[in-house]
């Protein structure tokens, strides 16, 4: 049996993966803000056939708590498979630069709490030898858009430590994956129109699903985003600087 834990586990694209592990027969432990909305995902997940579904409340941010979810995480087994780091928001940009403290928080929630989970969860992959650390980041933190260069630039944060975090444990039996969905179309996207590019939860739960089982590295979500983002990260400065992306 699948031992798999979520954080971030009320957002839709958590929600859908946690319905295909449930699916499977793993044991699932829950993550996030509101236990009340945790609890109701964790019924309708055993019904789907999880073997366990337990849920813990946390707020990222509060960095003291990993550790204290971590502990209860590898109680269960004395193990985990999968860790599946999926929480964040969608800030504002225009208000975020004209709120100095705002913008931090925000940086906080999509950037440094993840990087501290990332951090506390490889120590102890790699002190059981094998399991999956993925993280959700985004196409975003490719390259600093005028449109949302905070959320960009906390995701490439969390991009660049994961490529790093990548590299350490090559050869200790843990793979590090970095998810990259584009547009989704998801309660935190209801204001945006939606157009081709668009992709559901359940897609890139998916494709989360396959690239966790290949044990990719990278996984760009849906896949035509690799690119979409090759063509963007390639645009000289001097052009790039006069679009509006």
């Amino acid at each position: 049996m699948r031992r798999v834990v979520i954080v971030g586990a009320a957002s839709a694209i958590a929600e859908q993966y946690a319905r295909l592990e449930a699916a499977a027969g793993s044991a699932l432990v829950l993550a996030g803000r509101s236990a009340p909305r945790l609890e109701a995902i964790a019924v309708d997940l055993r019904v789907r056939g999880a073997a366990a579904a337990e849920v813990f409340e946390l707020d990222v941010n509060d960095v003291a708590r990993h550790e204290v979810l971590l502990d209860a995480a590898w109680a269960g087994q004395g193990r985990v498979d999968v860790v599946l780091l999926a929480h964040g928001t969608l800030p504002d940009n225009a208000v975020c630069a004209a709120d100095p403290a705002l913008a931090l928080r925000e940086f906080a929630t999509n950037g440094s709490s993840t990087i501290a989970l990332m951090a506390a969860v490889a120590r102890r992959l790699e002190a059981q030898g094998n399991g999956t650390l993925a993280v959700i980041s985004s196409v975003a933190g490719d390259r600093g858009r005028a449109s949302n260069y905070l959320y960009g630039s906390a995701k490439a944060a969390v991009t660049a430590y994961a490529s790093g975090l990548r590299q350490r444990l090559h050869g200790t039996g843990v793979n590090v994956l970095t998810i990259k969905p584009g547009f989704v179309d998801t309660p935190m996207t209801r204001e945006f129109r939606k157009g081709l590019l668009w992709a559901s939860p359940q897609a890139v739960a998916r494709g989360i699903a396959r690239a966790i089982a290949r044990r990719r590295s990278v996984a760009y979500l849906p896949w035509f985003w690799w690119g979409i983002m090759r063509v963007i990260t390639h645009i000289p400065e001097p052009l790039f600087r006069r679009l509006r992306l």
